[in-house]
């Protein structure tokens, strides 16, 4: 196997990992999230990548959770924030769980686009980076979202929140795949 195939094999692996969880938690909260603004899903995502950063840098922790489950956090908000992007203004908050899935399969396989875009260009550089860049990057990228939502979502010259999440979700997905080869 070539790296690329490598890594489209541990992507993939990732998302299923997310993926189960999102549904499984559809399954006993329906889709909730579905009533959160984007400032509020930025929050969640910031709170889980804020905790890593704080984590690494004290090295100490006194909630159980792994990090390695707010980086799954991290995905799985930042799939549920471009599902919102998408999803047209009067939607229902309710959505059935098949339908809650295809939206977040559809969403990560555009991910998974860009990923595969990216890597080929930048020639997976993210393999030299390590889990405190991925951390700030993604706080770097939650900052510039905030700035376009008070911007009422208008950008001059930069890309929108959209890719700016999709962005984020890619960082969080290297990490857990770096994580995986760790253990």
């Amino acid at each position: 196997m070539d790296s690329t195939q490598i890594t489209l094999h541990q992507y993939n692996a990732v998302v299923a990992r997310c993926k189960d969880l999102y549904v499984k938690k559809a399954a006993d909260y329906g889709t909730s999230w579905r009533v959160l603004r984007s400032i509020s899903i930025v929050d969640q995502i910031y709170i889980k990548a804020w905790r890593i950063r704080q984590i690494q840098e004290t090295e100490s922790q006194l909630v159980d959770d792994s990090i390695e489950s707010e980086f799954v956090g991290i995905v799985n908000y930042g799939i549920i924030a471009l599902i919102q992007y998408f999803l047209p203004q009067d939607a229902p908050v309710d959505l059935s769980a098949d339908m809650a899935k295809e939206y977040y399969e559809q969403r990560a396989e555009e991910v998974k686009q860009l990923m595969l875009k990216k890597n080929h260009d930048y020639g997976e550089a993210w393999r030299a980076m390590s889990q405190a860049s991925f951390v700030d990057l993604i706080l770097v990228k939650l900052l510039r979202i905030r700035q376009i939502i008070a911007n009422d979502g208008a950008v001059k010259v930069s890309e929108g929140a959209d890719a700016n999440f999709a962005d984020i979700i890619n960082y969080a997905i290297f990490a857990l795949i770096m994580m995986g080869e760790e253990n």
